[in-house]
């Protein structure tokens, strides 16, 4: 299993949501410097390390911001202490007005 299909299967599991997009964005992070075993290297854009979630459930009606994007990191705290280098996350209830 990929870890973009392991973030969407968690994420269904833990938040039941309407509408769930998992986006790899590595490939725009090409070039940039990431440190990786105590030393910088630069990132080839490969792979799956930089994700952007767009995600509506019920799960997240009266909470806070902050208290969803807590939600969504403890989800994916696997993926999160492993290769996943960044995480754009776009929570919202729904009914909310997204920009997506």
């Amino acid at each position: 299993m990929s870890i973009q299909e392991s973030i969407e299967t968690k994420l269904k599991k833990a938040f039941s949501p309407e509408r769930l997009d998992v986006i790899n964005e590595s490939h725009l992070h090409a070039g940039h410097h990431h440190v990786e075993s105590g030393h910088h290297a630069e990132f080839d854009g490969k792979g799956e390390t930089h994700f952007r979630v767009r995600l509506v459930s019920p799960a997240f009606a009266g909470m806070s911001r902050i208290e969803r994007h807590r939600a969504v990191n403890s989800a994916l705290a696997h993926e999160l202490t492993g290769s996943v280098h960044a995480l754009a996350i776009e929570p919202a209830a729904p009914g909310e007005k997204t920009r997506w």
